[in-house]
């Protein structure tokens, strides 16, 4: 499911923008911090999204993050990346402020999974396949399906979910791999003809 890239690796060009911009934030540049919420709100809003599940909520915790965000900077020590550290607040956040309940909705929930240039009976296979990949995201444990969504749609290595998170290396490598296995069991049916 990991997509392959021909480009080159962008995390150093966006750890030295990251930490020019949070230099000049720190030192009261309102635009440098401006910067950074400009280029970090979409992932900030899609994880709200996935816990609120509506636009009222997710907008109050997209402004309560980036207060935290703007308040700690100071602290922030560059030893992850800064969307990292950001994620982490974030996801802290959201399971404070639902009091645990674990209210999340994947995100494979706001993703299209088809391409609209194929015909009509592309499209409707396809169709189903999305939903059923849906359906078998949206039917995983929380833990599985909160570090899904990081791994594959958010693109964060095991380290940086476990951070995100704070649960144990191992333990985000065992949700992954286990809610690989689990989709494979509930997809498989519908794949195979």
């Amino acid at each position: 499911m990991k997509k392959a890239s021909l480009e080159p690796d962008a995390r150093p060009q966006e750890r030295l923008r990251d930490f020019i911009l949070i230099k000049k934030a720190c030192k009261g540049n309102h635009a440098a911090f401006k910067s950074l919420v400009i280029l970090y709100e979409k992932r900030v809003r899609v994880l709200g999204y996935g816990f609120f599940r509506n636009t009222a909520d997710t907008d109050d915790f997209v402004q309560d993050v980036f207060i935290k965000a703007y308040t700690n900077l100071q602290s922030f020590r560059f030893q992850s990346r800064f969307s990292t550290w950001l994620m982490s607040i974030a996801y802290n956040t959201a399971v404070n402020t639902v009091n645990r309940r674990k209210e999340y909705l994947p995100l494979i929930e706001g993703i299209e999974l088809f391409d609209r240039d194929y015909g009509p009976e592309e499209q409707a296979v396809r169709t189903v396949l999305a939903e059923a990949i849906r359906e078998a995201v949206q039917a995983l444990p929380y833990n599985f399906a909160v570090c899904l969504d990081l791994y594959f749609f958010y693109d964060f290595p095991y380290n940086e979910i476990a951070v995100i998170t704070g649960w144990p290396l191992n333990t985000v490598k065992s949700n992954i791999f286990r809610a690989k296995k689990l989709l494979k069991q509930k997809l498989e049916p519908v794949i195979q003809p």
